[in-house]
């Protein structure tokens, strides 16, 4: 049903020159699609006229009553149209606005351009003509993989190794990108599309690749494209739609199947000579050869690929986005520690205090990890160093309360000592007025306090208070213990088992000098 896709989209997709079969492939049902065209083409309405409406008025408009309405547009001259269409320079966008202008002078109602160039592909059908609209100034550009190969060589071992090359063209100037790679995996048929369109400076909104695995996973004769996710992702952020040529018809991607050739002869038989030990090194070499393939002329036609591009299509290219795609790899079922973080590859990154003992999923970059919680992006952090581990990556929003993870210094045991007593805080202050630097005296006066996890706070200021009794100025850890350990604190304040008892008067039976004197006993 046409309520079940969404109209906006399709005129969009349209405006951007893709037709119904196209805008089915990504994933609508194409009696739907033909549908809402059909109304648009009725009604005259174009991407133009629904941008600022949302998809519920774009549908009442297409659909009022779901009646059939008669045009009230001028029919152009289509034998004419179709004559003018094959002079130099003239589009059926200049031919529409001519259009336009003489239905205005004679006050009648003038077709939008959408059903305008909709109209001419259906005349063309009608008499069994071949359109002359052919391939459009930055709307596509066709990927392949070369069927031949080039190679690196080890200098110390001499062993080679085999490179593949990603070619991609744009058909209307035919313009070309090259890139090498060492292998055909996921990752690297990603990256070599994102450089393409570094290197284009832009892009567009059609990508016709072959129907690979790292592309299009199902292409059936009937029925709907089924493509790669990571390849739809891709797409997705450079505002582009994949559109695979049908299976065994190269012709529905002649373009880069012409210039993977040409590159065989451009680039690899003129470097057949020369050794290349790494990959940046052949690929800028690569790149100089591309450089001056795109300049040589055409032989047909006035100009070079680099020319008509630079000139004709680089200007019609979209914006690139303001951040560069990113690979990413996902991480699912991570467990939240107590302590607030989640772990990967031996570092800790913090997540919302809320979802400690839950799970999370973690999509990594080559720079950033997110935490998402199902489809909820909880938070983001910088990617550790390669070869770092055992560090924590800690947002304060993440914590209760704001920032709970302090660096330990004399200030800090000084408050925590203070909330145990006053004797404490006497020790933990001779104990840093012992030292020259307070640094030195961190690990001490941690011990001391450290104690009232085994014991309660009271007990604790009670032994810091017999200590304090003794003639130790500053007590410390080993002079605490004892106490706690003994009950000593529990007994009543004592003198403590070091302090040297008072002298006394020895007691007892003692000779006398007279006895060692010989005197009579």
């Amino acid at each position: 049903m046409v309520r079940k896709i969404k109209a906006k989209l399709v005129l969009r997709l349209r405006s951007e020159g893709l037709t119904g079969r196209q805008i089915a492939a990504q994933g609508m049902s194409r009696t739907s699609v033909a549908m809402v065209l059909d109304a648009a083409d009725r009604e005259g309405i174009g991407w133009d006229d629904v941008a600022a409406l949302d998809e519920a008025d774009v549908y009442a408009r297409l659909f009022p009553g779901r009646g059939e309405h008669d045009s009230v547009h001028a029919q152009p001259d289509w034998e004419k149209v179709h004559k003018e269409l094959a002079k130099v320079g003239v589009t059926l966008k200049l031919l529409h606005g001519e259009y336009v202008d003489a239905c205005h002078s004679r006050g009648e109602t003038a077709m939008g351009y959408d059903r305008f160039c909709k109209s001419y592909q259906r005349h063309v059908l009608v008499i069994g003509a071949a359109s002359r609209v052919g391939h459009k100034a930055g709307q596509t550009v066709e990927v392949d993989w070369s069927g031949k190969t080039m190679r690196l060589t080890d200098p110390v071992t001499g062993q080679a190794m085999r490179v593949y090359l990603f070619v991609a063209t744009l058909p209307f100037s035919r313009y070309a990108f090259v890139e090498p790679a060492l292998d055909m995996r996921q990752d690297t048929w990603l990256r070599a599309n994102a450089a393409m369109f570094d290197w284009f400076g832009g892009s567009v909104p059609r990508i016709v690749p072959d129907n690979l695995k790292t592309g299009v996973i199902k292409h059936p004769a009937e029925g709907e494209v089924v493509l790669n996710d990571a390849y739809r992702e891709l797409a997705a952020h450079y505002s582009a739609a994949v559109l695979p040529g049908r299976p065994a018809k190269p012709k529905d991607k002649a373009s880069v199947e012409n210039t993977v050739g040409n590159v065989a002869t451009a680039v690899i038989a003129t470097l057949r000579d020369r050794t290349f030990a790494t990959l940046p090194e052949l690929r800028a070499v690569i790149r100089e050869r591309v450089t001056a393939y795109n300049a040589e002329p055409f032989q047909k036609r006035a100009g070079s690929r680099l020319s008509v591009f630079e000139a004709e299509e680089k200007p019609l290219l979209r914006p690139l986005p303001a951040v560069g795609f990113e690979i990413s790899r996902w991480h699912y079922g991570r467990k939240v520690q107590r302590n607030g973080h989640v772990v990967f590859e031996r570092n800790f990154y913090s997540v919302p205090y809320a979802n400690i003992g839950g799970n999370v999923d973690l999509r990594v970059t080559d720079t950033t990890l997110e935490v998402f919680a199902a489809d909820q992006r909880l938070t983001s952090h910088l990617l550790a160093p390669a070869g770092v581990i055992n560090e924590y990556r800690t947002h304060d929003s993440d914590l209760p309360d704001g920032p709970q993870y302090r660096q330990w210094d004399a200030e800090r045991v000084r408050e925590w000592a203070a909330r145990i007593g006053e004797d404490t805080t006497t020790i933990v202050n001779r104990i840093f007025e012992s030292v020259p630097v307070d640094e030195q005296g961190l690990d001490a006066a941690l011990a001391v306090l450290r104690m009232t996890r085994r014991y309660s706070a009271a007990r604790v200021e009670a032994a810091a208070g017999i200590a304090l009794q003794s003639r130790v100025r500053s007590p410390r850890y080993a002079h605490l213990r004892p106490i706690l350990d003994s009950n000593q604190d529990q007994n009543g304040r004592r003198q403590p088992r070091f302090e040297p008892s008072v002298w006394e008067e020895p007691a007892g039976y003692v000779r006398g000098a007279d006895y060692y004197a010989g005197g009579t006993r």
